[in-house]
């Protein structure tokens, strides 16, 4: 993928819902041409937020079964607010149902507490070998790589008990 929308996990509950975060900065590549007088992110990018939000979600549920986790579906994509450059659009997105081969999930955007973006999706979940034998090399370096990710954007914070001091 060309764009990496997601910064951060911030909560993760697998099998259930996905938190992350996206701080959008003028750095990012398209805003200089999205518009160049009036910078806001694509919404096809934050269609994309969403869906890569809910990639995460489906394989830590499946511990990463699938090599390929891609959008397959968007239905009742809203819009609603701009994103501009120095804000954070929140993602927070949950999964409806599970089925063979593909998931579906409802996908929310904010900013601030306001909505942005809401879209209900489906993603397909296939692994390349399932066509090919071939590709089994393939699906094991994609997933590594995957798992490599996944440690950069989500770093959950472990509890810490505190220590009694006997007197």
């Amino acid at each position: 993928m060309r764009f990496a929308l997601i910064d951060r996990i911030v909560e993760l509950e697998p099998g259930v819902r996905i938190k992350a975060i996206k701080s959008l900065t003028m750095a990012e590549e398209y805003l200089g041409d999205h518009f160049p007088n009036f910078p806001v992110m694509p919404g096809v990018l934050m269609l994309e937020a969403i869906t890569q939000a809910g990639a995460w979600l489906v394989r830590v549920s499946e511990d990463f079964a699938h090599s390929m986790v891609l959008l397959k579906q968007a239905n009742n994509v809203k819009y609603a607010q701009f994103v501009e450059p120095g804000q954070i659009l929140t993602v927070t997105v949950e999964i409806q149902k599970i089925g063979d081969g593909e998931v579906r999930l409802k996908g929310l955007g904010t900013v601030n507490g306001r909505l942005t973006v809401g879209a209900r999706i489906t993603l397909a979940c296939y692994n390349l070998a399932d066509s090919d034998p071939q590709h089994a090399e393939t699906d094991a370096a994609t997933i590594r790589d995957l798992r490599g990710q996944l440690a950069l954007i989500y770093q959950p914070q472990v509890a810490v008990e505190p220590t009694s001091t006997v007197s």
